[in-house]
């Protein structure tokens, strides 16, 4: 299913609709009359704890569906989907529907408190702030030293071809949108970047939608490592599953802001707007923070960019979503990683 988000993302550019495609969807009851309905790409056992949280203030229904950012993309951009609320991980994507006029403007006290790098145009509101690391499977490096930056990762996949031969795993970035702009902001953070990703082909790298998967290859020993997977999902997997390690790069960390935008289709926008101003507080809710695993955008967190690299929210994310910009990209990852 996840495939067909390549088609999905081209959509964007040449205008083809496709049917958006939902891998899951649940309902919450509760006793109010008007439904929130939230189209997300966080799986849906990580947000139920805010949803949980939410309802306890706010006792309304909520459904939850949940699918790739890509899907997300296309529900609301081509297909203009009813939705009161769109949480994705791809910030490049929900920046597209703000610029595009596809997002209503919103403003509360709540949000007026994010940082100004956490919240754009008072369309595009950030809630969490996790980082993209290097996850290990620590049997397979007990006789190796774990890498601590780019360059060292690479010196050691080029000395141990015979551990890594098939074992290494990253974002297939054709179909993935957060793999998609993690390998963008990498191209963009080090000339590293380029021979990472070839040393990477000539291993037969296995490619993946996204970090759940990667993260349950690594824990099950199908790979020795994955690349830029999302910390959250894999800090979350620790505390159930022994013999992974979780290596933060030291050269410099990407970190994603999952945000939320509420689409010019909503039918219950001021529901939409108070599930942001929850989202937007959650630095106040530390029990939430340890329930989902998402941790929350904490003022000051994006100001230091020695090793920290917050992902801009804003126009420039818009640069590699110019079909032009984005082909040649795809075009030399796919030469880079499918060396045949």
């Amino acid at each position: 299913m996840r495939h067909a988000c390549l088609a999905l993302l081209l959509s964007l550019v040449t205008g083809v609709v496709q049917a958006f495609e939902i891998e899951e969807s649940r309902r919450y009851p509760a006793p109010g009359g008007t439904e929130l309905r939230i189209l997300s790409t966080a799986d849906a056992d990580v947000f139920e704890p805010i949803i949980a949280a939410f309802q306890a203030l706010h006792p309304i229904p909520i459904t939850y569906d949940v699918a790739s950012s890509a899907q997300v993309m296309t529900a609301l951009y081509d297909e203009n989907a009813t939705y009161d609320l769109a949480i994705s991980s791809a910030m490049d994507l929900q920046t597209k529907l703000a610029n595009d006029g596809l997002a209503q403007r919103y403003s509360s006290d709540a949000t007026a408190a994010l940082p100004p790098w956490a919240k754009w145009r008072d369309r595009v509101f950030a809630f969490t702030q996790e980082p993209a690391v290097l996850v290990l499977n620590a049997q397979a490096f007990e006789a190796l030293d774990i890498p601590k930056n780019r360059e060292g990762l690479i010196a050691l996949l080029r000395d141990h071809p015979q551990v890594f031969d098939g074992r290494v795993g990253t974002y297939d970035v054709r179909v993935s949108g957060l793999g998609y702009l993690f390998a963008t902001q990498d191209s963009r953070n080090t000339e590293s970047f380029w021979r990472l990703t070839e040393v990477m082909g000539r291993l037969n790298t296995r490619l993946y939608c996204c970090s759940g998967e990667m993260i349950n290859a690594v824990a099950q020993g199908e790979l020795a490592l994955a690349y830029n997977v999302l910390g959250s999902y894999a800090q979350a997997r620790l505390q159930d599953t022994p013999g992974i390690v979780i290596v933060e790069m030291d050269d410099f960390v990407s970190v994603m802001l999952r945000t939320a935008v509420i689409p010019q289709t909503a039918e219950a926008p001021q529901a939409a707007g108070l599930m942001i101003d929850f989202l937007a507080a959650m630095r106040l809710r530390p029990d939430l923070a340890t329930a989902t695993g998402l941790p929350p955008v904490v003022s000051g967190a994006g100001e230091d960019e020695n090793v920290i690299r917050p992902i801009r929210l804003g126009p420039g994310l818009l640069v590699f979503l110019d079909r032009l910009r984005r082909d040649t990209f795809l075009r030399s990852w796919v030469s880079s990683i499918e060396q045949e």
